[in-house]
């Protein structure tokens, strides 16, 4: 993924968690449309902006849970819950802001958070070590995309995405909340 992360900001001074979370957010929206470009460089076809939406949030899902990890025994339990929930809510107006655009009016931040709440409840049965993201947890994302794809001829989704845009999306994460919360991700 060549890809350019924004992990600096503009103004001096401390910075609030919450503005933290939404640097963050900038960046797992542009990783999860970075890693469904670059499936349809590698020849998936990718239907219409329904599809994509539903791509989008698989992997957003995906990154929000890779990012509770990765930040979890490092920031105490207050502020893990603060900075995760301000994803959320920041990824949801990315979600809503972008939809509406590319799509027209309508309630895009409803479903989605809908979704996230359900996916986040499942990656929480799956393992997330020193090491990343187990196999299990690779294999629900790759399971997800391939079910939104399911109205396209994609041999070989699932493979993807657990040997190629998963990891790379978790690289650049662990990098982004590394760089912008100061921990050791």
């Amino acid at each position: 993924m060549a890809l350019h992360i924004k992990t600096k900001f503009r103004t001096k001074g401390p910075k609030t968690l919450e503005q933290r979370a939404s640097v963050v957010a900038s960046n797992i929206w542009k990783l999860a449309q970075e890693a469904t470009r670059h499936m349809e460089i590698e020849g998936y076809k990718i239907g219409g902006d329904r599809q994509v939406t539903a791509i989008l949030t698989e992997f957003i899902a995906f990154q929000i849970q890779a990012a509770d990890r990765l930040v979890y025994g490092k920031l105490i339990e207050e502020e893990r819950a603060r900075f995760i929930n301000e994803l959320g809510r920041n990824l949801a107006r990315l979600m809503d802001t972008n939809m509406v655009e590319f799509i027209g009016p309508g309630d895009y931040a409803g479903p989605f958070v809908a979704t996230l709440n359900m996916r986040l409840a499942d990656y929480a049965e799956f393992e997330f070590g020193e090491q990343g993201p187990s196999y299990a947890f690779l294999r629900y994302l790759g399971d997800r995309v391939s079910a939104a794809m399911a109205g396209t001829d994609n041999k070989w989704v699932l493979e993807q995405v657990m040997d190629i845009e998963a990891p790379q999306a978790v690289k650049h994460l662990k990098r982004v909340i590394g760089q912008v919360l100061g921990l050791k991700a």
